[in-house]
């Protein structure tokens, strides 16, 4: 059988068909030591197939080599050319992207070409899908598809394209010749598979180590052709591990160590191209390092070379904070830890080959990962971390360096009362697991020792429940175990840091942020080393999560999903401020509030990444559709790429505050200034409260009662640190403020409303501020956040609306008729001038007698509420603490920009509790 390489006539690589053509002879021939052949039948048909050796230039590429028994020992080589160690070797390795067309080809020969290192091992993959495809090749034979002819074809034809494109002269007519006589080889083999319908592991690592054989081969000739001295190695002949599963394969470090010095001896150069992938067993069967092990051997050629650096070279710019394809804001990390890089390899980053690390360890001879297609990009490095770190630096740098995910998992718990104390319980559980094959990714055991949960690939969780429940049927039915139950559609995520281990509150950080996220945690398992935090999730919460935790650790912004209700006066208006702050939000405060809906009561536009604030009012004018808040509710929630979501609702709609408890139940945050929630039906309003404690979602409505002012947050205030309020007095509405500021003089109270009215301080219809209901819902929502259990309907209400005007068909006949009514408030207004009073329109909440009340009422001209101008509001906390000196909160009241910088400030409340710097 023939393949490309350069073997010596003392040791010979043998095919897995000449070595079962060999064991069949030694039988038959009494063992003896030699043996010749040129043709042979390696299964039981007629099928001749020659065992071919290539040798380097110079030597026949048509000599049939005879496979032989005959070994001569390495330690009795004469050493022609010892080949130097330590710091002198650099060692890169380029994938298959790297190498996938006949132009990245030529720039990796220039990157080759250009490194100033004294002396460089190169070690490569096969060109891009060419593994694929001969995997391919073995399937199809195997299925007796006569398609893997042309299969081979597409093959052949692919690396003759390239070569053409690449050299020419002798080194084109040998690489062409050896290819065409590989492919000869590789038509018989593949014959003698669809013949036998079987392909054995060995055959099958032969077949597809012929990728990296050719490969290697051109990059060699091309590195030539830019007048460097290169050689190219089969590492065949070099590399040589003990296969201990079908996945998996140790390497034998002092055997491959010797043949190296012997490969070396015969063939010095300062310039190596050598294959990755391949490698043989010391019985010198070709073997694999099994899927993506390219970077595996260019590990151990490192080891073996004591090589000062080893550059994976890929198509990434290195290695991500968390996959970029789930967070977008994944960074590049400069550097890792060896213990870093190999538990976010083990947790399915793509970062290596998850064994690479291991031999490079041994002689602290750091990785670097670069992007070949971004030769700007540093890379990260791997490498044991300095002792004498920066002490500044570790407060700054977060504890976590990343986090992976592992999806497509089951968790199986094992439960019972009859496994504490007893041993051998855990050694019969995960025996059975052993005994189908199954890989346990993680374990997790409670100190009770009554239960033992795990989680496996969900594929082979069906194999491990009958196992077990098989294994332990006899204390099922005894009771001694009480279920074998699966958990199926989970994922697990670990967060990884080396800093883990010395910094206290990681873990609470983790749960806290997964919590604010509203995603449950099914299990949870750190190791003695803390290297690493893992939890199972279910599967549909896994990116959500990736995205909380990532953001919390400062790794990315705090990204929150937010719908708009109501894009009237104050909604149009918070929309043109969050257009107009967030760019600073973004890079001054690590906040990326992204607007997803915005709805109004009869139109509605969506996006699944963000509506440009700069265009929305077109945006819903022109691509408008039908609203529907369970739809709007739906898309603004339901994307799994944003872990927050927050409904931010403008309106004044009943029927909207009606969702509140449905939304904050999903894990949907709630932000209004809509008062009927708060002040609607005392029992609702008692369920909804309840509901945020119990949740890790957050209700906010500062802007419910003072609009911007802090008025909710200030009564908070002082009843969680244990004041006790006996009575709240305000005024409490902007346009009633204004009104009665103006009031004065000989001014008619309709003149007044007027002016109002055409000044945009009032409703469309004024009776609707003039009737104090807006008013007696601010006192009601104060009442009920002072822990008085109110109704509105408990509320006296003085309505400055005439008992006539109530009951007129507009609010224009209103306006038209309200002039005779003007008597009764000017004499109200002379009485308090007369006693040297002012008329002002107040809320009362009563704390002592459990009431509330709205009325008009008289204040001297020296006190707090006769100072007011304008629109201006104005609250007196009388509490235990301020009893002799009520605690005044004054400012505006009322107005668009001032109520939605209120409802903006909520938000951003919220984003500071999920995790924004502050």
């Amino acid at each position: 059988m023939a393949f490309s390489s350069s073997v010596s006539s003392s040791r010979m690589i043998h095919s897995p068909a000449a070595l079962a053509y060999q064991s069949k002879l030694n039988n038959n021939q009494n063992n003896k030591k030699i043996f010749h052949c040129r043709s042979f039948s390696p299964l039981p048909f007629i099928s001749r197939l020659s065992y071919v050796s290539r040798r380097r230039k110079g030597e026949s590429l048509n000599k049939h080599i005879m496979a032989s028994v005959t070994d001569i020992s390495v330690d009795k080589l004469t050493e022609e050319a010892q080949i130097p160690k330590r710091q002198m070797w650099s060692v890169h390795k380029f994938g298959g992207t790297c190498v996938g067309t006949s132009q990245r080809i030529k720039n990796v020969g220039e990157i080759i070409v250009n490194d100033d290192t004294e002396r460089k091992l190169i070690v490569v993959s096969a060109m891009s899908k060419v593994t694929d495809m001969m995997y391919d090749l073995i399937y199809k034979a195997q299925l007796r598809n006569d398609s893997y002819l042309s299969a081979l074809d597409a093959v052949f034809e692919k690396h003759q394209l390239t070569a053409h494109d690449l050299l020419d002269g002798d080194e084109l007519a040998g690489f062409l010749s050896r290819l065409h006589h590989d492919i000869s080889n590789l038509k018989a083999m593949l014959r003698a598979i669809y013949i036998a319908g079987h392909a054995t592991e060995s055959f099958t690592d032969f077949v597809v180590g012929h990728g990296e054989l050719w490969s290697a081969q051109m990059l060699a000739a091309v590195v030539r052709k830019n007048g460097i001295d290169c050689k190219w190695m089969d590492t065949r002949e070099v590399l040589i591990v003990n296969p201990t599963s079908s996945n998996q394969v140790d390497p034998d470090f002092s055997e491959s160590e010797k043949r190296l010095e012997k490969w070396f001896s015969q063939s010095p150069s300062n310039t190596i191209i050598a294959t990755g992938f391949i490698a043989s067993t010391p019985d010198n069967i070709p073997t694999t390092l099994k899927r993506d092990g390219s970077d595996f051997s260019a590990a151990i050629m490192g080891a073996l070379l004591r090589a000062h650096q080893v550059t994976i070279w890929t198509d990434v710019d290195g290695v991500y904070s968390a996959d970029p394809r789930k967070v977008s804001e994944a960074v590049i990390l400069r550097t890792l830890s060896y213990q870093e890089a190999w538990e976010m390899s083990y947790f399915g980053a793509n970062v290596l080959h998850p064994r690479t690390i291991i031999p490079v360890m041994r002689y602290d001879i750091p990785i670097v990962i670069r992007n070949i297609f971004n030769l700007s990009a540093p890379g990260t490095m791997i490498c044991r971390p300095p002792i004498d770190e920066n002490e500044d630096e570790q407060i700054i740098d977060s504890p976590v360096k990343g986090f992976a995910t592992i999806d497509n998992l089951a968790l199986v718990n094992v439960e019972g009362t009859g496994m504490a104390g007893v041993p051998g319980t855990a050694n019969a559980i995960f025996g059975a697991v052993k005994d189908v094959g199954a890989n346990v990714i993680m374990i997790s055991q409670a100190s009770s020792e009554h239960s033992v949960c795990f989680a496996v690939p969900e594929k082979e969780v069906k194999a491990v429940a009958e196992a077990l429940e098989s294994r332990f049927r006899e204390a099922l039915n005894a009771g001694r175990l009480s279920q074998v139950a699966i958990v199926p559609n989970c994922s697990i995520l670990a967060a990884v840091g080396q800093k883990m281990a010395s910094t206290p509150g990681v873990s609470a950080t983790l749960f806290n942020a997964l919590a604010k996220a509203n995603i449950n945690i099914r299990a949870i398992a750190q190791g003695c080393s803390e290297y690493n935090i893992t939890v199972v999730l279910k599967r549909e919460d896994c990116i959500r999560a990736l995205r909380a935790v990532h953001s919390r650790f400062y790794l990315s912004r705090t990204t929150i999903a937010m719908g708009i209700i109501g894009p009237g006066l104050i909604g149009a208006t918070l929309l043109d401020q969050l257009r107009d702050q967030a760019a600073v939000l973004k890079e001054d405060f690590n906040i990326d509030l992204r607007v997803m809906g915005i709805t109004g009561s009869r139109t509605m536009v969506l996006s699944d990444t963000g509506i440009d604030l700069s265009t929305w009012r077109e945006l819903l004018k022109e691509k408008g559709e039908v609203a529907d808040v369970e739809k709007f509710t739906q898309l603004v929630h339901g994307n799994h790429f944003i872990p927050n979501t927050v409904l931010v609702d403008c309106t004044a709609d009943s029927n909207v505050a009606s969702c509140y408890h449905d939304w904050l139940r999903r894990g949907i945050h709630v932000i209004t200034p809509n008062k009927k929630a708060n002040s609607g039906p005392l029992d609702q309003y008692l369920k909804l409260r309840p509901l945020q404690r119990k949740s890790y979602t957050h209700y906010f409505y500062e802007a419910t009662v003072g609009a911007g002012l802090p008025i909710i947050s200030t009564l908070r205030g002082l009843l969680e640190t244990g004041d006790h309020i006996l009575r709240i007095e305000g005024i409490f509405s902007g346009t009633l403020s204004y009104l009665f500021n103006s009031f004065v003089g000989t001014r008619s109270f309709s003149e007044v409303v007027t002016e109002a009215k055409e000044a945009g301080y009032t409703e469309p219809d004024p009776r609707d501020d003039l009737s104090g209901t807006d008013v007696a819902r601010k006192v009601i929502i104060l009442a009920r956040e002072s822990g008085l259990k109110l109704e509105l309907s408990d509320l006296p209400v003085q309505s400055l609306v005439p008992e006539p005007l109530k009951a007129c068909a507009s609010a224009e006949e209103f306006m038209k008729q309200l002039p005779q009514f003007d008597k009764e408030l000017a004499k109200q207004r002379q009485e308090a001038e007369d006693a040297g009073e002012v008329l002002r329109y107040v809320g009362v909440v009563d704390a002592i007698n459990k009431e509330g009340r709205v009325e008009l009422r008289r204040y001297k001209r020296d006190h707090p509420f006769a100072q007011l101008s304008g629109s201006d509001n104005i609250i007196a906390f009388t509490t235990k603490r301020y009893k002799e000196q009520p605690l005044i909160v004054r400012g505006p009241g009322a107005g668009a920009q001032v109520t939605a910088g209120g409802i903006f400030s909520d938000i951003l409340r919220l984003a500071s509790y999920l995790g924004a710097p502050s």
